[in-house]
């Protein structure tokens, strides 16, 4: 086996040892810190974020991508003079979420079925073999019908297996739950039961009654879904044949990447201009309202499909550069990250240009000035501190709208390569299956349940963030 680092598996990767560097700081200031227990000591906050954590949770597994070796051919190696020492390693690579769904991956059925169906969908012709006279029927399913065989009952099997799941996702949730418990109670010197007594009755300072019910409940239903999944297709299949949950828990990672990465393109940009802009005015500010207004009336979604095509000419005139389709349908995602963040950036830098005029306006900034503070000091101490509010609402708030542009863009064909998993992919195909009868509703209704959680808990988390963190907020 042989770890293969995807050019979006670094940036994650990077994203998240940020995050930890960053919070490691945070920890270290006292009114940065105070700050963000205000944001968490919402029931609603606490909710979101661990919302927000598990689907990184499912983008990082998907994160770590592998191959493993090829058992050697000595018929081979001896035709191709291969070194019999070299180890041969397969051209598909595999990712932690494709190891624990591999039962899915290679269990394919031939075309539609419905969630926890044990018949295909549509009817096929049939020839009988005894009259020979051809007739339609629903074939049963290769792959959910196993455990059906010796006579139990349909609704009772799956009675008793989300029974059995239940059990196992209370175990690992008591599990969790109890080991951050001890440990809270480790750091706050209260023996267990004191503490457990503490959260139960809501005396804590973070509301951990509700991060622990929301934890056990995203627990307890991936573990049903995780489970009833080795016996049925638990949100159905699609075309051909794949799992719908499979393709709805891959395509966490498109989303995620997207909604974060290009946020994180486009905030240098706009903050170094914006505030630029503001500060030193002049002919500095005549350019940059230049470039923005013009980047403006140009319509968003003819750029990005110009830049889109002129990336997949390029692609196309240079097939060395990739080993395996991955390699190029992951390059792709990063082009169009990168083309989002180029540009999305010019509304958060107007905002922060309109808002650094009123600072730099302001007594204390216009006494700096006088004492003869430099631009580049005044920008560190007086002018960012009074914008983080708004930048940090608008990093949630795009990542929501950039979640949402990545199911558009691939809906109307610029969006990500067609082999790469994302719920844009998933509508576009299923939108053409709508008009069927009997309809084919679940690749939408999946990739509209899994975006839509996505978003609301993003964008109530902002609404934390900014009732927090805005000075103008007196309550």
């Amino acid at each position: 086996m042989k770890l293969t680092f995807l050019w979006t598996d670094i940036m994650v990767w990077l994203l998240v040892f940020s995050l930890i560097a960053w919070g490691w700081v945070v920890l270290r200031s006292p009114q940065v810190r105070k700050q963000w227990q205000l944001i968490f000591q919402s029931a609603i906050a606490i909710s979101c974020a661990i919302v927000l954590l598990t689907y990184l949770f499912f983008a990082l597994l998907d994160s770590v991508h592998m191959r493993f070796a090829v058992e050697p051919d000595k018929t081979a190696q001896a035709s191709t003079q291969t070194p019999p020492n070299e180890t041969q390693y397969q051209g598909e690579m595999v990712s932690l979420l494709d190891l624990l769904f591999s039962h899915r991956i290679k269990q394919t059925e031939r075309t539609y079925s419905a969630p926890f169906a044990t018949h295909e969908h549509g009817k096929s012709i049939v020839v009988d073999d005894q009259s020979g006279l051809s007739k339609q029927e629903y074939l049963p399913l290769k792959y959910a019908t196993t455990d059906l065989k010796n006579g139990k009952s349909h609704s009772f099997d799956i009675f008793q297996k989300s029974f059995a799941a239940l059990l196992i996702g209370l175990m690992i949730s008591i599990l969790i739950i109890a080991s951050h418990i001890k440990w809270r109670s480790h750091l706050q010197h209260r023996c267990f039961n004191t503490q457990l007594q503490h959260i139960w009755q809501g005396k804590t300072l973070l509301p951990w009654r509700t991060a622990y019910s929301t934890l056990l409940v995203i627990i307890v239903i991936f573990t049903w879904l995780y489970y009833l999944s080795y016996s049925y297709h638990v949100l159905g299949t699609d075309k051909v044949g794949g799992d719908v949950l499979y393709h709805s828990l891959k395509s966490i990672r498109t989303g995620v990447l997207i909604g974060i990465l290009t946020t994180l393109v486009m905030l240098p940009v706009a903050i170094m201009l914006g505030i630029s802009a503001g500060l030193f005015g002049g002919w500095i500010d005549d350019i940059i309202q230049y470039l923005y207004t013009t980047l403006n009336s140009i319509p968003g979604v003819l750029l990005i499909a110009a830049a889109v095509l002129v990336m997949q000419v390029t692609m196309d005139n240079n097939p060395q550069w990739f080993e395996t389709t991955q390699e190029r349908s992951d390059l792709r995602l990063v082009f169009l990250i990168m083309i989002l963040g180029i540009t999305s950036w010019t509304g958060l830098c107007r905002l922060l240009r309109a808002e650094t005029l009123k600072i730099s306006q302001v007594e204390f900034v216009t006494a700096a000035k006088a004492f003869g503070v430099s631009k580049f000091a005044i920008i560190r101490r007086h002018i960012m501190p009074n914008l983080m509010h708004i930048i940090l609402i608008s990093v949630v708030l795009d990542f929501s709208g950039l979640v949402l542009a990545e199911a558009v863009l691939s809906y109307v064909g610029v969006g990500v390569d067609p082999t790469t998993h994302s719920w844009g992919n998933m509508i576009n195909q299923a939108r053409l299956e709508m008009a069927r009868e009997p309809m084919v509703w679940w690749s939408l209704f999946s990739a509209f349940i899994f975006m839509f959680v996505l978003v609301l808990a993003a964008n109530l988390f902002s609404d934390r963030i900014q009732t927090v963190l805005d000075p103008r907020n007196n309550t």
